[in-house]
């Protein structure tokens, strides 16, 4: 196991783990939650953690096997949906963040 793409397959599949099961938890957290605001907070950090594991399912599908045209669209796909869900949901999370800090401080728009 001395192959450094080896190494770099297995940090990207834990990766891929790690942010699948982060993305199970703030999504069960997301529905759990009775404040409108947290649970909008979730589904923002839901939507960063799936960017994170789509753009990695990429990073595999490019580089790790041998490239056919097919598994070079799907992804390119897979990048950008998740680059995209990542921007949707820090922009999500900001947007959030900045209201719960305004009903904190009793500030009405």
């Amino acid at each position: 196991m001395n192959d450094p793409v080896a190494w770099l397959q297995w940090i990207i599949i834990a990766g891929i783990i790690i942010s699948s099961i982060m993305s199970v938890v703030s999504s069960f957290r997301s529905r759990r939650s009775k404040d409108t605001n947290q649970r909008a907070l979730y589904s923002a950090k839901m939507n960063i953690w799936m960017g994170i594991m789509l753009i990695l399912i990429a990073l595999i599908q490019m580089f790790m096997y041998t490239g056919s045209t097919i598994r070079v669209i799907v992804g390119a796909v897979f990048m950008l949906l998740g680059l995209f869900n990542i921007f949707a949901g820090i922009r999500n999370h900001s947007v959030i963040r900045t209201v719960i800090e305004r009903n904190a401080t009793g500030k009405q728009r």
